[in-house]
């Protein structure tokens, strides 16, 4: 008799079903796994046999052939355990094959028999649906996970010996079943607000107009002035995370194995990540002989906010320039190439030079970088870099006067409600171009959706012949100038939209240094 189990297993950030077979055949103990199993998998089968033996099965001395199908795909994952015991029992007779129709099993055992949790449960639910699984079996710390999805059953479990009195019809267990609408009604409930920023008015208004277009912004300025406090504000001003988007994030975070740490077991805030400028290129874009995504993909759909900039290597920074381009990542192995989803916006800081103090007027912080040393410490940061990054704005020190006064300026909620129109007006402008926003236009659709009259030409000739701005720059004003146009919900783009654009360019004027 041959046993037969559904299973899935993680690809990327999405799932495939597998099937494991076992033959019980001969009179000579031996277990051999087939089918590009990894050396992990190979050696699961002296964890798989001490778990039944631990959960009381008797095992019949035969030499036990497990196959892994489709053949032609590497699996690498201890999830397979529990599929592979249960494949086992079917082929010594102590299980019914029927008993397992449209369902599917997944989890991994410890030599005790108890269940471990997995990776990637709310993809794996999302392809048993697809696939018309009905019942899907795994550990029961992912059950709430793997439930937020509709029309399947999910079955949770806590041990080997559990699964086998559950498919022999022993015990009942009730599918695990969650609270959709009181999960999805907190969803974008943050424990920050913009309205606990002291000062900083013109930067508060900068990251409006970054929200409000998807622009990528770089803050400079000096140690404490607040950077790092205003950036983690910025996804309290996005437009809310609806249903679609809060699953997709959480696809990633769960195969990168961080879905345990939501409540709930999904996303219910944009992503914001901060990597330590200490990462590398693998942690930042995602890699390794089996890829996983890197911090990118983990901040899909929300902000990666890298502090310190210039303190990152500069290999790792250049790998966000595909990413920044294509909002996708794609790792290219021998055998497999997988895409990995990096729509995100980049929010960076850096001081304006080593000593973090150029400019500023903090008494006993008086700069004494050399002019030399200041243009190095810039240029670890590349031209291409820099040259995707929509919005540079200067972050100045924070008075006692604002340090001491009462909070001031609209919240998180009033913010976020300007950005929505923004982009609502983006929407259908962009409907019949295939983008969703002013950062994503091509040097065609700034060309026509950004005309000037007569005074915004002669401001923008006047930027460019004394403030030294190049063609490149000249598209990035042109954009951030149609966001805060949208965001005063005009149509045609006035002169006061590119003079406040222009200020929003920091890094390319000549006389900075």
């Amino acid at each position: 008799m041959v046993g037969n189990v559904f299973t899935y297993a993680t690809l990327g950030i999405d799932a495939i079903q597998l099937s494991v077979e076992c033959d019980a055949s001969g009179s000579t103990h031996n277990v051999n796994i087939v089918g590009m199993a990894t050396r992990a998998v190979q050696e699961s089968k002296d964890r798989i046999f001490a778990a039944l033996r631990n959960s009381d099965v008797s095992i019949p001395t035969h030499h036990y052939t497990i196959n892994l199908a489709p053949a032609d795909i590497k699996k690498d994952s201890a999830a397979l355990d529990l599929p592979v015991a249960i494949a086992v029992m079917q082929a010594i007779r102590q299980l019914p094959v029927q008993a397992l129709n449209k369902t599917a099993i997944i989890g991994e055992l410890s030599l005790d028999g108890t269940l471990r949790p997995i990776n990637g449960a709310l993809p794996i639910a999302i392809a048993a649906k697809r696939d018309g699984i009905r019942v899907l079996i795994l550990p029961s710390e992912n059950a709430e996970e793997a439930a937020i999805i509709d029309d399947i059953e999910v079955i949770g479990v806590t041990s080997l010996r559990e699964t086998m009195s559950y498919i022999r019809g022993e015990i009942e267990i009730q599918p695990t079943e969650v609270d959709r609408e009181r999960i999805f009604s907190v969803l974008n409930t943050f424990g920050v607000d913009m309205h606990d920023v002291r000062g900083q008015y013109q930067v508060k208004r900068a990251l409006e107009v970054s929200a409000a277009g998807g622009h990528n912004l770089l803050m400079i300025g000096p140690p404490g002035s607040g950077k790092t406090m205003l950036a983690r504000r910025v996804p309290t001003i996005l437009p809310e995370l609806n249903l679609e988007e809060a699953l997709e994030a959480t696809k990633i975070h769960s195969v990168a194995g961080f879905s345990k740490e939501f409540q709930n077991g999904i996303l219910t805030t944009r992503p914001f990540r901060s990597p330590h400028h200490s990462c590398s290129d693998v942690a930042l874009v995602g890699g390794g002989a089996f890829p996983k995504p890197g911090e990118v993909s983990l901040s899909h759909r929300g902000v990666l906010f890298l502090d310190e900039l210039p303190e990152f290597k500069r290999v790792v920074l250049e790998v966000l320039r595909q990413p920044l381009e294509d909002g996708v990542v794609t790792i290219s192995r021998a055998t497999t190439s997988l895409t990995f989803p990096a729509e995100f916006m980049l929010i960076a800081s850096m001081n304006p030079c080593p000593c973090g103090y150029y400019g500023s007027n903090i008494p006993n912080h008086e700069c004494k970088c050399e002019s030399g040393s200041i243009q190095r410490y810039r240029n670890r940061v590349s031209g291409p870099l820099l040259d995707r990054i929509d919005i540079h704005v200067e972050v100045p020190a924070v008075s006692y006067s604002d340090l001491t006064s009462l909070p001031v300026g609209d919240d998180s909620a009033e913010i976020r409600k300007r950005v929505n129109q923004a982009r609502d007006i983006q929407v259908r402008r962009y409907q019949k171009d295939n983008i969703f926003c002013n950062s994503q236009m091509g040097s065609r659709l700034l060309r026509k959706y950004c005309h000037l009259d007569k005074e915004s030409q002669n401001l923008m000739e006047d930027a460019i012949d004394r403030l030294g701005f190049s063609a490149r720059v000249f598209d990035r004003i042109l954009k951030v100038a149609r966001t805060i146009s949208d965001l005063e919900g005009r149509t045609d783009i006035l002169a006061e939209d590119i003079s406040e654009a222009i200020q929003y360019r920091t890094l390319d004027r000549k006389y900075w240094i």
